[in-house]
């Protein structure tokens, strides 16, 4: 009888009171939260902000600034004007460089845009070793771009490089490779092809392994064949991937330097030198700012172009 009263006692009883629910922050309480919140965010961003203004920002004005001054450390800078531009567009190197920077893209684009197309397609055909294969596809992008063009530098050597040795045991003629006129620039744009490959490989993989696989098995009911399925399939599907790619390519392959000046010096006879490298020989073996500022506000200007076509289709295809 005692524990069935204790239990009754335990049991709530239908007039028992419920707590009241906790009163909501004033308002103005929930606004001085939120504007704590956003300084918060605003003082994190801010030392990203500072990095961006001091190494990038700051950079790019003075360099506009400069293009229209004469320039010489150690001396006051002097308004110019345009003479610097004037200068510039009537050396004789500046119509080499834009026709070999061009070139080079031009080159790049066809091995450099065609080739991770390729393997990429291979790649993600195959059945086994799909990791080990992407890893060795993408190991000279991990390579520091200096010491790729220093191994390719003795790869290329006329006398005693790989190159030259490995035709001679298949009793091929050799080449000059990147010392010849003809053929030098050729030699470095599959160096950057080799080089910088194998991120873009890896992007084309991703995007063939988001198209459904239910398009190639209707494919493959219709009769089409493998290239008829890449050209009405894959690449309708990775279109926007292929645009965007191409421009960062373009833009890319236009500031090239690396190649040009650890393995040919920007020779045989100019035959390398490209705008950037051209940037670099005023700068620093001609002594001459102004004249280095004014190619790259052209240089920057071309490149502008591309970039907003770059983020006109990024938008777009976000908006769509």
């Amino acid at each position: 009888m005692t524990k069935t009263a204790n239990t009754a006692e335990r049991q709530p009883t239908a007039h028992t009171a419920v707590p009241p629910a906790p009163a909501p922050p004033p308002a103005g309480n929930r606004r001085r939260r939120r504007l704590t919140d956003q300084v918060r965010a605003y003082a994190f961003l801010l030392g990203g902000l500072l990095c961006f203004a001091l190494f990038s920002w700051y950079p790019a004005i003075r360099a506009v600034v400069i293009a229209f001054q004469t320039y010489t450390p150690g001396s006051p800078p002097a308004w110019a004007g345009t003479a610097n531009f004037t200068r510039v567009l009537h050396d004789p190197e500046f119509t080499a460089a834009w026709r070999n920077t061009l070139a080079f893209t031009l080159l790049a684009l066809l091995l450099g845009f065609a080739v991770p197309f390729l393997l990429a397609l291979v790649l993600n055909e195959l059945r086994h070793a799909k990791a080990f294969f992407r890893v060795a596809v993408y190991l000279p992008v991990m390579i520091p771009p200096v010491v790729s063009a220093l191994l390719w530098k003795w790869f290329y050597d006329p006398g005693a490089g790989l190159a030259n040795e490995t035709l001679r045991l298949l009793h091929l003629p050799t080449s000059n490779w990147s010392n010849g006129t003809g053929t030098a620039l050729v030699s470095l744009v599959i160096v950057a092809t080799w080089a910088n490959m194998g991120g873009t490989v890896l992007i084309y993989l991703a995007a063939l392994q988001s198209i459904p696989g239910e398009l190639y098995e209707a494919a493959e009911l219709d009769g089409a064949n493998l290239l008829q399925r890449v050209r009405h399939i894959t690449v309708p599907q990775t279109r926007f991937v292929i645009l965007m790619l191409m421009l960062l390519q373009i833009i890319a392959t236009m500031q090239v330097f690396t190649e040009p000046f650890v393995i040919t010096g920007g020779g045989p006879e100019n035959a390398t030198v490209t705008v950037l490298y051209l940037i670099y020989k005023y700068a620093f073996l001609y002594n001459d700012f102004g004249g280095a500022c004014a190619l790259s506000v052209m240089l920057l200007l071309l490149l502008g172009a591309f970039s907003a076509a770059y983020l006109r289709l990024t938008r777009s295809e976000g908006d769509a």
